[in-house]
């Protein structure tokens, strides 16, 4: 079952991209832990803590038992149980809706309508203050986002799925989202957010280097600078606060010949200031990466079947 749901998952998720937050389990997720934060994010350090590890575990449960319910479901449907499974994978996907989100960026900025894009990428895209960036940093924190996101929105969560099935990829996407509602370094987040922090640090560290060795293959696909990519990855990739982040943007500065940056933060890369027009070049790399990354991890999974005495999952080994 699990190859064939992550075909039906990855093609459900490029043609229809997100559903509406009201349908959206993430969007649940998200509402449960902002639900947690105000409930839960008072007092002192220490209460901060366990507060925070309170709400990442109970709604990473949470998410956990929901997915082994409908793999459960699937598995009693026969044929029909990879569709069902592969349905649910996509809701824990979001490929067409980064390249959508970099697209409502890359236009006004490439029309010169400098406020609207920051509007978009603030909305879509990134946490970090917007108003004050330049064109080249709203393009830089677009490309980033595509970069950093080919492991949030497709590397990690399949490779916890087809480790530890469908509970184990709405986990992953549960820790992902507490960490992006609470992980910063700010006031009582600092504390409110930290085991989320930590845990998506430990549950992203293969899946993002998985990515970034992606976007390196990812660039001679699309024509762009595999070697740069490559070498931008070993120089520049343990330069940002994550120990994950860094990775694939590094890789992406290298393969698109730019230095890519965060005021007061981190610097990659070695080339020009990027552009709009940069954007769709980003897009390209990381479509590219995505499919080679997806059909590696297939071929491993299938390869790993075959050696425990299996029969290959796609039917080719």
């Amino acid at each position: 079952m699990p190859p064939l749901a992550v075909i039906v998952a990855a093609a459900l998720d490029l043609a229809l991209g997100d559903p509406p937050n009201r349908l959206h389990p993430v969007a649940w997720i998200g509402r449960a832990i902002a639900g947690g934060r105000r409930a839960l994010c008072r007092g002192g350090r220490a209460q901060l803590v366990v507060g925070g590890a309170l709400v990442t575990l109970a709604v990473a449960a949470v998410a956990a038992a929901a997915g082994l319910v409908v793999a459960t479901l699937a598995a009693r449907l026969g044929s029909a149980g990879p569709l069902v499974e592969g349905a649910a994978l996509s809701l824990l996907l979001s490929i067409r809706g980064l390249v959508r989100a970099a697209r409502a960026v890359a236009g006004p900025l490439a029309a010169g309508d400098l406020e609207a894009a920051r509007a978009a990428v603030a909305c879509h895209l990134v946490s970090r203050p917007t108003a004050t960036l330049g064109p080249d940093e709203v393009a830089s924190a677009a490309v980033e986002s595509v970069a950093e996101n080919l492991t949030d929105a497709l590397v990690a969560p399949l490779c916890f799925y087809l480790v530890f099935g469908l509970a184990g990829a709405a986990a992953y996407r549960a820790v992902n989202t507490a960490d992006a509602m609470l992980g910063y370094r700010d006031g009582s987040l600092e504390w409110f957010g930290k085991l989320a922090a930590r845990l998506d640090d430990v549950l992203n560290f293969v899946p993002a280097r998985l990515a970034a060795l992606g976007l390196v293959a990812g660039a001679v696909a699309a024509g762009e600078d595999a070697r740069g990519a490559l070498r931008m990855l070993r120089r520049d990739g343990a330069l940002t606060a994550s120990p994950n982040a860094g990775r694939t943007m590094a890789a992406m500065a290298g393969a698109l010949g730019l230095t890519l940056g965060k005021r007061g933060a981190y610097r990659l890369g070695e080339g020009r200031p990027p552009t709009a027009g940069d954007v769709a070049r980003a897009v390209r790399v990381f479509a590219w990466a995505a499919g080679l990354t997806l059909g590696a991890l297939l071929l491993l999974d299938s390869l790993a079947l075959f050696l425990r005495g299996g029969r290959g999952a796609l039917g080719i080994i």
